[in-house]
């Protein structure tokens, strides 16, 4: 069971924003040999979805990502730092995360597109949400990533 947050940065405590942080450098930087600016100022600005799981009496970190409004990092709305636990791995909970969070973007920015800069292997698993590629195959840290939008849809 998955207890899903909507905070925004100013209103996550310290250990929320630290547990965030920490996920996504295990996976992005660690896991994934990435050395890059995880930390690149757009997350206060953000509103953040986090995805709690409760395992022998803990609460953990499952999943979690971010939303920028439109002109924040491009013309659209955008989501990104898109990140499951590897323990959550091959439960759906990446499907479930992405759902949550076009369903909450979409209330927080009502009529307006939703672009992602996407890992280029996971181009049919955005496309399942509507996401459709803009972009040629582009090398972005030492991976290859593609521009997708997901229509805005009518108010």
């Amino acid at each position: 069971m998955i207890e899903w947050q909507w905070s925004r940065f100013a209103d996550l405590t310290a250990a929320q924003l630290y547990e965030m942080l920490a996920l996504r450098q295990q996976v992005f930087v660690l896991e994934q040999t990435c050395l890059y600016p995880d930390i690149d100022g757009l997350d206060p600005g953000a509103h953040h979805l986090l995805g709690w799981r409760t395992v022998n009496g803990k609460r953990e970190l499952a999943a979690t990502l971010r939303c920028l409004a439109p002109g924040a990092k491009y013309a659209e709305m955008s989501l990104g730092r898109v990140v499951t636990s590897p323990a959550m791995r091959g439960t759906g909970l990446g499907r479930e995360l992405v759902a949550q969070g076009i369903a909450c973007a979409v209330r927080l920015h009502q009529g307006h597109a939703i672009r992602i800069g996407a890992q280029a292997h996971l181009e049919n698993f955005y496309g399942n949400f509507g996401f459709v590629t803009v972009s040629a195959p582009y090398d972005e840290d030492g991976i290859m990533h593609i521009d997708m939008i997901r229509a805005a849809e009518p108010l």
